[in-house]
């Protein structure tokens, strides 16, 4: 089985001259999203994870699977407004404009071991605000995945202090 042949590519979306990576295929395969799910798991073999962050909201499909599959916590960074307790925000550059991130203010413990994940490294801004969270909360990011990732962005070199892993490169 080849993951790439679950991914649907579809051309002018959300607007012209993208090529958007759809996942909705792979995850109507049960057999396709298990395959994906212990690739992700063998990624991180050796490595001590005590969470799962996940961003919203494509980046939960795989991120509550992880945390379930490695018995640990899950936590969802979230959009602002969306947590409802107190949170942390982090904002980042969009290409028109900001948008911001939100965590728990209580969700990753200091020295806490965490895996971020999210379904695509494109631009990367999303991730990166991410990782800001984290850090405010003194988590360790050990990890961070990616089911996709568009290696013609560039975004990977954000990420420098961080071993970055995903499953297809585009």
């Amino acid at each position: 089985m080849n993951l790439e042949d679950y991914i649907r590519h579809v051309a002018d979306f959300p607007k012209p001259g993208i090529q958007f990576r759809d996942i909705t295929p792979l995850l109507e395969s049960p057999e396709a999203t298990e395959l994906a799910l212990q690739m992700f798991v063998k990624l991180l073999e050796g490595i001590k994870v005590d969470k799962v962050a996940a961003i919203e909201s494509r980046g939960f499909f795989f991120g509550i699977l992880l945390a379930h599959r490695l018995n640990v916590g899950f936590v969802p960074i979230r959009k602002p407004g969306k947590l409802p307790f107190e949170t942390l925000k982090e904002s980042y550059a969009l290409e028109y404009g900001w948008d911001a991130l939100e965590i728990h203010r209580d969700a990753i413990k200091k020295g806490e071991k965490v895996l971020l994940h999210d379904d695509v490294l494109a631009t990367g801004g999303t991730a990166f605000a991410a990782t800001k969270l984290i850090e405010k909360l003194e988590g360790e990011i050990v990890q961070i995945n990616f089911l996709l990732e568009i290696e013609a962005l560039g975004a990977r070199q954000k990420f420098s202090n961080f071993p970055v892993k995903s499953l297809l490169q585009y």
